[in-house]
């Protein structure tokens, strides 16, 4: 893909960059426009700085070892590099850890976003009227927020899908420490006038990605001959979104969006957790032989606890909007993910180790 060219060129201060879908959106920033990236993550355990390789010793791209809840250190990055978009990303993420350890989520999602909106606040106040003008504070979230769509929608022809004006209803720590920074992000917005944007997306999956969620876990226990622990009966329906589309979607977003909006990204693509394991099993049998069927090694296991069974985004105004729409579908995207993850072992190996080898269960708190 050749670079976008871009009349003004860009520095985007982009927290959370090395993380799973923050790093995607730099590479992507990286490889195919003329603009500035600034990394703020603090390489928490799910923060991989070979997820960057690509593009680190690009002259474009800086990064910084930080905390979004110091506040001096925010301050300081802001005045230093001097961001026109500010992408905040960085966020605890995983529900299974939520339910172990709620505190760190409340710290990590809620305080650490105040903590930016008021540093980004004073650095923006501080702007002359052209630059205030053309600054975006984009804050990332999912679609979690809005909790659990009706079973029994899922019956009718005319499918309920979650909008940009559903209601939040949050089921776990992390979607309600998450619902709780987006409605900070908006309530700047409207008191102190702070230009920002927030986008909600469904589940991620792709190159990358930590092997504590779904799908890279999959890939990872089947290849070990290790169970493929599915919760309850497998039948929890989610929209599966390729990291690569939702990074292009948040440029977008980021550069073209309208202050004060909501965009849902979703990936089109709606299908069971047994039924992308089946996906993955298949894909390995295709790949990598053996004598066994991988989907023998599937495990039913005891369901965590407040589980959402559906989740669905309609994307119809970033489409509308933006003219955005997901370029993979789910059967390319889960073969290249697969793929991905064979002939990337280096990296693989580099998050496979210390007490994630036995990727034991989390999240089984009552």
């Amino acid at each position: 893909m050749r670079k976008m060219k871009n009349s003004k060129k860009l520095i985007f201060l982009i927290t959370g960059g090395a993380g799973f879908i923050g790093s995607a959106v730099i590479r992507h920033i990286i490889e195919h426009t003329e603009h500035t990236v600034i990394n703020l993550d603090k390489l928490t355990y799910a923060g991989n700085l070979d997820s960057l390789a690509n593009v680190e010793k690009s002259s474009r791209y800086k990064f910084v070892h930080g905390d979004i809840c110091d506040e001096k250190s925010v301050e300081n990055i802001l005045k230093l590099h001097k961001p026109n978009i500010v992408m905040h990303l960085a966020a605890e993420s995983h529900v299974d850890r939520s339910i172990d350890n709620p505190k760190t989520f409340i710290e990590n999602n809620i305080i650490g976003t105040f903590v930016m909106l008021e540093q980004v606040r004073r650095y923006w106040s501080e702007l002359d009227d052209k630059n205030k003008e053309h600054f975006r504070f984009h804050h990332i979230s999912t679609d979690e927020v809005y909790g659990d769509l009706n079973f029994e929608d899922t019956k009718n022809s005319n499918k309920s899908l979650f909008t940009e004006h559903s209601p939040y209803k949050p089921s776990s720590p992390y979607s309600a420490s998450k619902a709780s920074s987006d409605h900070l992000v908006r309530s700047w917005n409207r008191t102190f006038s702070l230009p920002t944007i927030v986008s909600n997306c469904s589940n991620n999956y792709g190159p990358y990605q930590f092997p504590e969620k779904l799908i890279p876990l999959m890939i990872f226990n089947a290849l070990d001959k290790k169970p493929l622990p599915v919760y309850g009966n497998g039948n929890q329906i989610r929209d599966w979104l390729y990291v690569e589309d939702h990074a292009r979607a948040l440029f977008l977003v980021a550069t073209k969006g309208k202050i004060g909006e909501t965009y849902n990204i979703g990936g089109h693509n709606e299908e069971k957790n047994i039924d992308i394991v089946k996906m993955i099993c298949s894909i390995l049998d295709q790949l990598v032989p053996t004598s066994i069927k991988y989907d023998s090694l599937i495990k039913f296991v005891a369901d965590r606890p407040g589980h959402d069974l559906r989740y669905a985004i309609d994307a119809t105004k970033i489409q509308q909007d933006l003219d955005w729409t997901p370029l993979e579908t789910l059967d390319s995207g889960l073969y290249k993910t697969v793929k991905w993850y064979l002939d990337n072992k280096r990296w693989s190996a580099s998050v496979n180790n210390g007490d994630y080898k036995k990727r034991e269960r989390l999240g089984s708190q009552t």
